[in-house]
């Protein structure tokens, strides 16, 4: 299967003024396509091909205005024109929206290189346009004899540039086991295991509070399109990298985890973007990372062999007796412990996970 394996980088001032001026041509060129393609639909009542599309590339590059497009590898330039493409695939298909502009301001700055445009040699990686290697720090090795197929360059709001390998790798399903799982996510604890254990939630955001709330006052009292605004933003957007990174390698921790001891893993299939609509939990969620942690799971159990059970979301795995399956009437969120008619104590977060796993028990023959 293809993996993408990512690096961070320090490039020298020619490398980064290169790739600034390629992230912007990259999101011109997106635009102006995205704009013809609306244009078109409206004005005409047609569809713009992919291949319509590189051609105005060509013909755009021909005009005395858009000659600077000439001055970049012109593969990151095809490659925004096939994203598009994809995203107009996926709007018909009804799997996203209808595609957006790209903002300077808030899109993620990024280029695509595909094999013509980069040259991988004895582990150094030299893109188009550059005359030496980037300096990448490779924090874990490649797998051994992989070679790049695609290579993605990209800045964060932080400042921070990293590189995107994908290479074919072939991935060895762990060994079997015989234990499984039922999972409930929650606030107070991450996630609460069937078998009684708890993941506790770090909350990362709330601990960096005071120190972002401290970052964004000084951003506000900036004057807009002054240098120090612009500094200032640099030191909010490196205080939500620091919570991003923290928040993404515990999850990476708890989900391996998760993975590997466990044959078969049931979750609630949740609703997140609903949930978020409830104003006095939705920074608690975000902060939890429970889509991050469902996504984690899906590809990792794909990967080692496991299996991922989904359970329905409105299935009563709180209101419903793991011991004698008795439904309750009603379990308002304040009751955290409840005694079923037959005798049996149920702590509310176990008793969802145990149910959990009963209701993924065909998934787990």
């Amino acid at each position: 299967m293809k993996r993408a394996y990512k690096y961070r980088f320090y490039p020298t001032p020619e490398q980064a003024e290169e790739l600034v001026r390629t992230f912007g041509c990259v999101r011109l060129v997106y635009n102006k396509a995205l704009e013809e393609r609306t244009r078109a639909y409206k004005m005409e009542g047609r569809g713009v091909s992919y291949a319509e599309s590189s051609a105005a590339l060509t013909a755009w590059k021909k005009t005395p205005e858009l000659a600077f497009l000439c001055e970049v590898s012109s593969v990151p330039l095809q490659q925004a024109l096939r994203h598009l493409q994809a995203a107009f695939a996926n709007f018909f298909a009804r799997r996203a929206k209808h595609p957006t502009f790209k903002s300077r301001k808030r899109s993620r700055a990024s280029a695509e290189y595909t094999r013509s445009a980069f040259r991988w040699r004895d582990g150094r990686l030299t893109l188009a346009k550059m005359g030496a290697p980037l300096d990448i720090v490779w924090s874990r090795p490649l797998p051994e004899g992989a070679e790049p197929s695609t290579v993605t360059v990209s800045r964060d709001p932080a400042g921070r540039w990293f590189v995107s390998l994908l290479v074919e790798e072939k991935i060895a399903p762990l060994p079997p086991v015989e234990r499984s799982t039922g999972l409930d996510a929650g606030l107070t604890a991450l996630l609460t295991l069937s078998c009684g254990e708890q993941i506790a939630n770090p909350r990362h955001e709330r601990r960096e509070r005071r120190r972002l709330a401290k970052a964004q006052r000084a951003l506000a009292r900036k004057e807009k399109g002054s240098k120090n605004r612009a500094k200032a933003r640099l030191k909010v957007a490196r205080v939500h990298a620091r919570i991003a990174d923290r928040r993404r390698d515990y999850l990476h921790k708890v989900t391996t985890r998760l993975v590997r001891d466990n044959q078969v893993i049931a979750v609630e299939d949740l609703s997140v973007r609903n949930l978020l609509k409830n104003h006095a939990l939705a920074r608690a969620i975000s902060d939890a990372g429970w889509r991050e942690l469902r996504r984690m799971l899906e590809y990792k159990t794909d990967w080692y062999g496991r299996t991922l059970a989904v359970v329905d979301r409105f299935f009563p795995s709180s209101k419903l007796c793991s011991v004698c399956g008795t439904l309750q009437e009603a379990m308002p969120l304040s009751v955290r412990e409840w005694v079923c008619a037959c005798g049996a104590v149920h702590d509310r977060e176990v008793n969802a996970a145990k149910n959990m796993l009963l209701a993924a028990g065909p998934a787990e023959s």
